[in-house]
Parts: structure tokens; sequence; C-alpha cells
């Protein structure tokens, strides 16, 4: 994962998992490879232990991700590109593609894009987890977000995959909130469907990219000219 120069940054990262949390048991799903326990802090769809601290360790690898891209390529452009990996993730293909759409659609300081699993920042994975869906780092680029079978079919696939993709983005749980609020999760209930960000979560993600991507490339170069010696 290596990407672009410019006058900006990488931050350094945690240990963390955030998510959907667990859910009902609904209709048989496909029997899968279960992803290897996350021994992280871990915040669930539906409030079972929010951690913020671990949606801002996740939001700090990709930041670093991004930033050690960028300055390891001069020719980059202004635009901030986070680039995911969906292989791992195929029956979820529909739900990944609508949700990026959406963040792509309601901010401008980045932009979510497709790639391979050797060009990614973060990638999509799917299976069986008693925890339900998460978003979770170990803090040395393996950055993915998990969505579980059995709680995307109790609540709506698109609003959950959308805002475990917030957390990428850099936004915390908020099971309090309204429906409206697309990082209050499972909060609202099965019946919200709503996979919008509103316009307060939309300007808290351009905010942390026009601010957080400085400090991060800042970091990136000074670590890309200590390798080259200079």
């Amino acid at each position: 994962m290596r990407k672009s120069m410019s006058t900006l940054a990488v931050l350094g990262l945690g240990l963390a998992t955030v998510g959907f949390g667990t859910a009902a048991p609904a209709a048989a799903a496909p029997a899968p490879a279960t992803p290897a326990p996350v021994a992280a802090p871990h915040a669930g769809y539906v409030a079972k232990s929010a951690e913020s601290d671990a949606s801002k360790a996740f939001f700090q690898a990709v930041l670093e991700s991004v930033a050690e891209k960028r300055a390891a390529s001069p020719s980059a452009t202004a635009a901030v590109t986070v680039v995911y990996d969906a292989s791992r993730a195929p029956t979820f293909s529909s739900q990944i593609a609508r949700s990026t759409q959406i963040w792509n659609g309601a901010v401008s300081n980045v932009k979510l894009q497709s790639g391979s699993a050797s060009s990614a920042d973060f990638s999509y994975r799917e299976g069986n987890d008693s925890r339900g869906s998460y978003a979770s780092t170990d803090g040395h680029g393996n950055g993915y977000i998990f969505l579980d079978y059995r709680q995307n079919q109790q609540y709506n696939s698109t609003r959950v995959t959308a805002h475990e993709t917030g957390h990428v983005l850099g936004l915390p749980d908020h099971y309090s909130g309204p429906c409206s609020e697309l990082m209050s999760g499972g909060g609202p209930g099965t019946s919200c469907t709503n996979a919008n960000p509103n316009a307060a979560e939309r300007a808290r993600v351009n905010q942390l990219w026009a601010n957080g991507l400085a400090a991060a490339m800042d970091k990136a170069l000074d670590k890309a000219l200590e390798k080259s010696g200079r």
C-alpha cells in the first residue's frame, strides 16, 4: 500500500474494531470461512460495547496508507482517493457499490474507488460472526470491513455497509441518534432503511479529510526522506 507526494502526512494507529454488532438469527446464510478472532475493542451495529477509539484507529490506518502512497508518487493529483478491495465479499457486491456511490456523492474531500488487493487501502470481507458486522484494523495496513450474513438479513444491508464504510472515513458510532443519522447504526431498529449520511456527518468527513491528511502527509514525507537517507 503506497501512493503520492504532496506537502501533507501519516498518523500512528492501533489495534481496533468497530461495527454494526450482533443480530438476532435470521434465515440460513451461506457457510463461509469465519475470520480469525480479533483481539481488540469492538463496537457493534447494535449497541454492545461502543469504542470511539476503535473507529479513530481505523480512520488513521486508512490515512496512513493513503498518505504513504501519495508521498511515494510525486505525480499524484490533489484529489484524495481511498482504494478498496471487495473481492472477498462477493455476496455484497451490490451493497458495497451502492454504499461507496452514496459516500462519493455526499462528500467532496475524499473519494472511494474499487481496486485490486495489492493496491487497496482497506478491504471488505463476508461471513458469519457472532459479533455481527464491524470495521477492524491491526494498525499495520490490514484494515477491513466484515459483513455478517445474518445481520445483513435482519437489517437493511445497504445501511449496514454504508455505516461500516463511514468508520473508514472517520466517523464513530452514535447509537442514540435517529434513523436519519447513518452512524446511529442499529439503534433506531430494524425498520430503519436510511443509508445516507446526514448534513453533519457529511461535513465532518470533509473536515477530517481536509485536516487529517495534511498532518498524515507531513509524517509520511518525513518517513520517505528517512528511507532515502536524506
